[in-house]
């Protein structure tokens, strides 16, 4: 009805078995789907260890250290990621109602993807971070201070994400924008420019000191603005930040700010 005005139901959403290398994966399952990968001899992958949830007993599960190992140490991240090497049958499953998207990546290519939503890579694709950009987005857009990104070396490879709620992919052709909710965003190319604005109350446009504005003068929403050109990929669920364990599940933080400087710490 509104054409490409509005983002689309996620693109990348597979309906059938995909094949990759000399593997197989298939996504069953409606309210919290499963990955379930039959791997072959050759190409292994990668996962976060938490989301196994069943193997074959033939298929040998290791770890494997992340390129730019001295670069993640220093930033605090983690510098090993479990790999799994077949043949045989392996899945996965991230405990919580969503969607799973699976972004092909052409050698060379790369995506950007929030922190602590990506699910399973192929061998072939490099796992490397960002830092976010921008004091307004590191202080206000919960994107935290890093963005994962994957890129495919040698051949084709393949990412798989888990969304919250429903997955949408908007389109932004050169310098078109479109402002999302912060916990909303999950994977963009790296040709969109995410920056931060505020709207309501204060009208104030974006940016870090129209974020302080809006929280001084009045109530306001703080929204991340993504510039185009390139794809971005949302989330119908907004994402909140783990919990450690043991810690009281206090609810996510809103994008809220009700005015004055104790907003900068409001959850």
């Amino acid at each position: 009805m509104f054409g490409a005005a509005v983002p689309k139901a996620e693109l990348h959403n597979p309906k059938g078995p995909l094949k990759i290398a000399d593997m197989t994966i298939s996504i069953d399952g409606e309210l919290v789907p499963v990955v379930d990968i039959m791997l072959g001899n050759q190409m292994p992958i990668y996962f976060e260890h938490h989301i196994l949830l069943w193997k074959h007993p033939g298929v040998q599960i290791g770890f494997k250290s992340i390129k730019g190992a001295a670069r993640r140490f220093f930033a605090g991240l983690q510098i090993f990621i479990s790999e799994a090497q077949g043949p045989g049958n392996i899945s996965f499953s991230r405990d919580s109602v969503g969607q799973i998207v699976a972004l092909r990546l052409q050698p060379g290519q790369m995506v950007e993807v929030r922190e602590h939503q990506f699910l399973v890579a192929t061998g072939n694709v490099d796992y490397g971070f960002t830092f976010v950009q921008g004091a307004a987005n590191i202080l206000f857009s919960r994107t935290g201070l890093f963005v994962d990104q994957f890129t495919a070396r040698g051949s084709e490879g393949l990412v798989l994400l888990h969304g919250y709620g429903n997955v949408f992919e908007k389109v932004l052709a050169p310098g078109e924008a479109l402002d999302v909710e912060p916990g909303a965003w999950l994977w963009k190319d790296p040709s969109v420019q995410m920056t931060t604005t505020t709207v309501a109350g204060s009208q104030r446009g974006g940016g870090i000191l129209g974020a302080i504005g809006g929280m001084m003068a009045g109530a306001s929403i703080i929204l991340n603005r993504f510039i185009g050109p390139g794809r971005v990929g949302i989330q119908s669920m907004t994402y909140h930040p783990p919990t450690p364990e043991g810690a009281q599940q206090a609810g996510g933080q809103n994008n809220i700010n009700l005015g004055g400087l104790g907003g900068l710490f409001n959850s």
